[in-house]
C-alpha cells in the first residue's frame, strides 16, 4: 500500500514531516524565523481517501502554549471551505508532548491547521472586495520587512476615530473572519447598521497587521521573530516597521475606540481583555469599556464576561501592548478580543468547535454593539 504525501510548500504552511510509514506520520512544527516561539501548524496529505489517517505532532511540550493541547481538535478541510474537527488526542508523556490526529478522508486530499487558515492572496481579495465598496477609501500605511503593504480600509463620516485591526499574532487566524464578518456589515449599503455606524463614525481597519508572519506561517512574530504587540511603546524601522506605520497613522486620526482582535489557545471562550492597570486611568474611561462588554454579551451568546486574562494591578499596565498603548496615550476605550481555538464551550458546536462562520459572525455583532454603545453613550 502507498504511503501518504506531506507537505506544507504554501503560503502560510508549517509542519516538519520527520517519518511516513504508510498512513501514520511522525511530524512537527518548524519555529517562527528567528524565534522560539511554535504552535501554528498547516499542512496538505495526499494518497489517503478512504484510509484512516494518524498524525503524530511531537514536541509540543516545548510550544509557545503546551495548555493549549488538551481538549484541542484539529481543523480539518477536503475542499478548502468547510473546516470541520479531526479526532485529536494529547499526551503530554509521548515524544515530548504529541498530539495525535486521526482522521478518514473520502478524496484524495486533506488539509490540516492549528484554525481554519486565512492566506495573504484571500487577504487581498478582501481588501480588493472592500476598497471597491461605495465610499470605502483604501491606504497603504506602509511596507513590513519582507516589502509587504500594511492595508488599511477607511469609510464613514462622522467624528468617532475608530480602529479595528487584526492579526498582529499571524497564527490567530480567526482575527481575519472576524475582519470579514465586520466590513461585511460595514461595506454593505443595504445594511443599516453599517449605514449608522458611517454616519457616525470614521472608521480605519487594517485586517492583516502581520502579512509577513501571516505568510511564513508564523504563530505570533514578523520577518524578524518580533512579537508586534509588544512593540507599542517604541517601535522601530528595524525591527517592527508594522506598528511604526500603524501607531504614525493613529498619531494623525486620534483614537476613539479601538478593538485589536486576537486567538487564545488554551481558554474555551470569547472574552475581552482591557486597559485597568494604565497608569493615567479615568473612570468613564473603563465604564464605557464595560458598557461595551455588557452590551455585547447582551447580543450574542457567542460571548461572555466570566472566563477571561486576570485584571491587572493598578499602575502596571504594559504599555508595550496596544491596548494599554492606546488607552494611555489618546484616553480611548480600547480592547483585546479574545477567540478560541477550540470552541466558546458556553455555546459549543461538536461539529466545526469555533470557526470561520463564528469568527465572521462575531465580527458583525461586534459592530451592531458598537452602535448601541454609541447610541447609549450619546444619551447619556
Amino acid at each position: 500500500m502507498n504511503e501518504i504525501s506531506i507537505t506544507a510548500a504554501f503560503d502560510a504552511g508549517n509542519i516538519e514531516v520527520l517519518s511516513v510509514d504508510g498512513t501514520d506520520a511522525r511530524l512537527a512544527i518548524r519555529k517562527d524565523h528567528q524565534s522560539e516561539f511554535f504552535q501554528w501548524f498547516h499542512f496538505r496529505v495526499s494518497g489517503a481517501a478512504g484510509r484512516e489517517l494518524t498524525l503524530r505532532i511531537t514536541g509540543l511540550g516545548a510550544s509557545a502554549y503546551p495548555g493549549g493541547w488538551p481538549g484541542y481538535d484539529a481543523v480539518v478541510s477536503e475542499d478548502r471551505q468547510f473546516w470541520g474537527r479531526a479526532e485529536s488526542r494529547y499526551d503530554e508523556g509521548l515524544d515530548g508532548g504529541t498530539l495525535t490526529v486521526r482522521y478518514r478522508p473520502e478524496g484524495d486530499l486533506a488539509w490540516f491547521a492549528y484554525f481554519a487558515p486565512y492566506s495573504m492572496e484571500r487577504h487581498h481579495d478582501l481588501v480588493a472586495d472592500a476598497a471597491g465598496a461605495e465610499g470605502v477609501a483604501h491606504r497603504s500605511l506602509g511596507l513590513s520587512l519582507d516589502g509587504q503593504p500594511i492595508d488599511c480600509l477607511e469609510m464613514g463620516s462622522g467624528p468617532v476615530q475608530v480602529w479595528l485591526y487584526g492579526r498582529q499574532h499571524p497564527g490567530e487566524t480567526m482575527a481575519q473572519w472576524w475582519m470579514e464578518g465586520a466590513l461585511d456589515l460595514l461595506t454593505d449599503p443595504a445594511d443599516s447598521v453599517g449605514r449608522e455606524l458611517r454616519r457616525r463614525c470614521r472608521f480605519h481597519v487594517v485586517p492583516n497587521v502581520n502579512p509577513d508572519g501571516s505568510r511564513r506561517g508564523h504563530l505570533r512574530t514578523n520577518a524578524a521573530g518580533v512579537n508586534l504587540n509588544r512593540e507599542w511603546a517604541e517601535p522601530s524601522a528595524s525591527r517592527s516597521p508594522e506598528i511604526v506605520a500603524l501607531r504614525g497613522a493613529m498619531d494623525e486620526s486620534g483614537v476613539d475606540f479601538a478593538m485589536d482582535v486576537h486567538g487564545d489557545e488554551a481558554i474555551p471562550a470569547v472574552f475581552l481583555a482591557g486597559f485597568e492597570g494604565i497608569p493615567s486611568l479615568k473612570e468613564e474611561q473603563l465604564a464605557g469599556y464595560n458598557r461595551y462588554a455588557a452590551l455585547l454579551e447582551r447580543r450574542t451568546p457567542d460571548f461572555q464576561t466570566k472566563l477571561g486574562y486576570p485584571l491587572t494591578r493598578p499602575g502596571t499596565g504594559n504599555l508595550t501592548m496596544s491596548t494599554n498603548q492606546l488607552a494611555e496615550r489618546f484616553g480611548a476605550v480600547s480592547m483585546t478580543l479574545e477567540m478560541p481555538f477550540k470552541d466558546h464551550n458556553p455555546a459549543a458546536d461538536t461539529r466545526q468547535g469555533w470557526s470561520p462562520e463564528r469568527s465572521a459572525q462575531l465580527g458583525r455583532d461586534c459592530m451592531g454593539a458598537l452602535l448601541e454603545w454609541l447610541v447609549e453613550r450619546e444619551g447619556a
